[in-house]
């Protein structure tokens, strides 16, 4: 029976626990990353056989091949946080006569913590390391704490949350934490732009004002306005968003998006997702950049063009709002479907002829027509003022051509 320890180094040899280092020096045969074979020789009593070997499949070629019946895995940082330690649990744990355990270490988050003096149990946890980091604005939006391992992106991640709107969020840096070099400094997003940091970084990003809501029908007033650029008032998108029954992953197209007001209110909804706000007019795109700013949104990326040919290269919908179609109706619907027969699409019309052309499209669609009223204070009397009616057309599914 071959014993396989997989073992977490977390921040060096300083960080290892005691376990760690008997389960080392007991193996007859380490594998690993040679940055840290590197850190680690050093420390092991005696010369132990060493490959620099961090894949799968070359690992499991070697103790296939190897007559030791000790050996040890290290790998970097936290065990269980987008660690190599997982996919290699799950393979050498197919293995025949082998018996395969995790050890962790002291990690990167609990130490950066301890350092700063603070609590983490409730902070939010997430890695840049590789991956999209696109969803970092929405957890720093909802959390009052995010902490994120970089990996040598940190001016992108500055730039991300800059531009929502977080600019002067404070962060606190951990650089090269347990080696020579290590710094712990405090800062502002807009300075990351600026620094030369270490891939070996860590950020903890403080929100003194998070916002976890789910909004439906802002208030009109809270979005920002250009004459000439139409807006879906706040009554309709609220019944908009509750046909739309998005979900936190969703991928959503706002077509038409004209202010973008219900490209935000789609976003604040599927704030795991991503939504498209394709828009024709040259001058609302720069309005609709304005009020994702606004609402602290990343995940909201615009598309300057007519539709049906900007929607040609965007992924396949979950969810379609067709607000405005420039007498492209027919083509939109169809593009739509074509991509994803069972997305759930919502279409308004002001005129009896859209409803219609939709109708003579989707005759499964459900209709209904709203009317609404705001009030508006004139002296000491409020006085309401009719909003126009609006037809609103929703489908679920059921677009196979």
């Amino acid at each position: 029976m071959k014993k396989i320890m997989i073992i977490g180094t977390g921040l060096g040899p300083d960080t290892i626990t005691a376990e760690g280092w008997k389960a080392l020096e007991e193996a007859e045969v380490w594998f690993g990353s040679e940055r840290v074979l590197e850190l680690f020789k050093p420390g092991a009593k005696k010369a132990k056989s060493t490959f620099p070997f961090y894949t799968k499949d070359r690992i499991i070629q070697e103790i296939d091949q190897s007559k030791a019946h000790q050996l040890a895995i290290l790998v970097s940082g936290d065990s269980g946080f987008y660690s190599a330690a997982n996919e290699l649990y799950g393979a050498l744990s197919q293995l025949q006569n082998a018996e395969v355990a995790i050890i962790p270490g002291i990690s990167t988050v609990s130490a950066f913590f301890a350092r700063l003096g603070l609590p983490w149990q409730e902070v939010c946890l997430f890695s840049a390391h590789g991956r999209d980091i696109t969803g970092l604005v929405s957890l720093v939006r909802r959390n009052s704490g995010v902490f994120c391992i970089t990996g040598g992106n940190t001016k992108e991640i500055g730039a991300l949350l800059e531009d929502a709107g977080f600019a002067s969020l404070t962060v606190y840096v951990g650089e090269n934490l347990g080696f020579e070099k290590e710094r712990l400094f405090s800062t502002h997003v807009t300075m990351l732009r600026s620094l030369d940091l270490s891939p070996l970084s860590v950020l903890f990003f403080e929100n003194t004002r998070p916002d976890d809501r789910i909004r439906f029908g802002i208030e009109d007033e809270a979005f920002s306005r250009r004459e000439g650029i139409p807006m879906t008032k706040a009554a309709v998108r609220a019944a908009v968003l509750a046909k739309l029954a998005l979900r936190s992953e969703d991928i959503c197209y706002d077509i038409g998006a004209g202010t973008g007001s219900i490209s935000v209110e789609m976003a604040l909804a599927a704030h795991k997702g991503q939504v498209f706000a394709i828009e024709k007019h040259a001058g609302a795109v720069p309005l609709i950049h304005e009020n994702r700013k606004k609402f602290n949104l990343g995940n909201v990326m615009v598309i300057g063009g007519e539709a049906p040919a900007a929607l040609a290269e965007l992924p396949k919908p979950d969810a379609v709002f067709i607000g405005g179609s420039a007498g492209n109706m027919k083509e939109i619907i169809q593009s739509v479907g074509t991509k994803n027969p069972a997305l759930r699409m919502v279409i308004t019309a002001i005129t009896i002829e859209t409803v219609q052309m939709v109708l003579s499209c989707l005759p499964q669609a459900e209709l209904i027509q709203l009317s609404a009223a705001q009030s508006k204070k004139v002296g000491s009397q409020h006085l309401l003022i009719a909003q126009n009616p609006v037809f609103i057309m929703t489908v679920q599914g059921g677009l196979e051509p």
